[in-house]
């Protein structure tokens, strides 16, 4: 447990206190929600059209357009990867974990939705198969597909190793995959770069510490995370150096493996289907002010 200050003992009524019953902060009885029947159904037919191989420890972009759907696979070996999403007409409007796990919960599976920043606030894609979803949460609290963690990054671990400089964590995998792909200044880029869905990766928090830990992932060559584009995605996937992260992260040590991303086109639009419009609300935040 957490160290108490000596001078603050608890009140009376602590255990009262604790034994409060949570409430959850997002009820999403009114979100809409996918039709997840429809967008399976869009899948007969489809076809293959564009797929590419994410080499370990590197990152690399990709384009999904508005109502098509890709798969990131396992193909060699067990191994995590760190994927952004940004629209790809505004790099700007940009995948945002925090809202999506207070709207989804701290690891996402099949249905699920990833949301966009403000004050766009749409969803930019869906969730239509995660062939780990029998993995649920395990005696540790662990499961997979994480909007927890940050990524590992430079930074830190110059800050934790004592001043070492390593350059395939994934932040800067990011980095440099997103400066390929748009010819900006790293610089420049980096400040695109944000937190992931952590694909494939087996995470929790401790129950006596509350820290964020990660174990040795499920995914096995086969294995794949689908997702319907519901806008004009970019994407960036980093294969992660710390390989499927049963030890440790951001070394060359951990045995790591590609990544492979598929994007298919169906024959037609799922049936209902729309690409969601960017959020309503007006942004004048009670002001007066132009």
């Amino acid at each position: 447990m957490k160290p108490t200050h000596p001078d603050h003992a608890p009140p009376a009524d602590a255990a009262a206190r604790r034994a409060i019953k949570p409430v959850i902060c997002y009820p999403v009885e009114t979100l809409p929600r996918p039709d997840l029947a429809a967008l399976r159904a869009a899948r007969a037919g489809w076809t293959k059209i564009d797929e590419v191989i994410v080499p370990a420890r590197e990152a690399k972009f990709f384009e999904v357009p508005a109502g098509c759907f890709f798969r990131i696979v396992s193909i060699d070996g067990p191994q995590v990867g760190d994927l952004n999403l940004w629209s790809l007409k505004d790099l700007n409007e940009r995948f945002y974990s925090g809202k999506t796990r207070a709207l989804h919960g701290t690891h996402l599976s099949t249905g699920d939705q990833l949301w966009s920043s403000i004050p766009y606030l749409r969803p930019m894609a869906t969730i239509t198969e995660d062939t780990l979803d029998w993995y649920g949460i395990d005696e540790h609290g662990g499961s997979v597909h994480d909007v927890i963690g940050t990524r590992c990054d430079p930074y830190t671990h110059h800050l934790l190793s004592g001043g070492e400089t390593y350059h395939h964590c994934c932040h800067s995998n990011l980095t440099r995959a997103l400066a390929e792909e748009t010819g900006l200044m790293k610089h420049a880029c980096e400040f695109h770069v944000h937190d992931v869905l952590n694909v494939f990766m087996c995470t929790g928090f401790t129950r006596d510490t509350g820290q964020y830990f990660m174990k040795a992932s499920p995914v096995r060559p086969g294995d794949y995370l689908e997702f319907f584009a519901e806008i004009d995605l970019g994407g960036a996937l980093s294969a992660c150096p710390g390989g499927d992260c049963s030890s440790e992260h951001s070394s060359d040590a951990a045995a790591c493996y590609p990544l492979k991303i598929e994007i298919y086109r169906p024959q037609d639009r799922p049936e209902g289907w729309v690409s969601p419009a960017q959020n309503g609300y007006d942004r004048t935040h009670g002001c007066d002010l132009d």
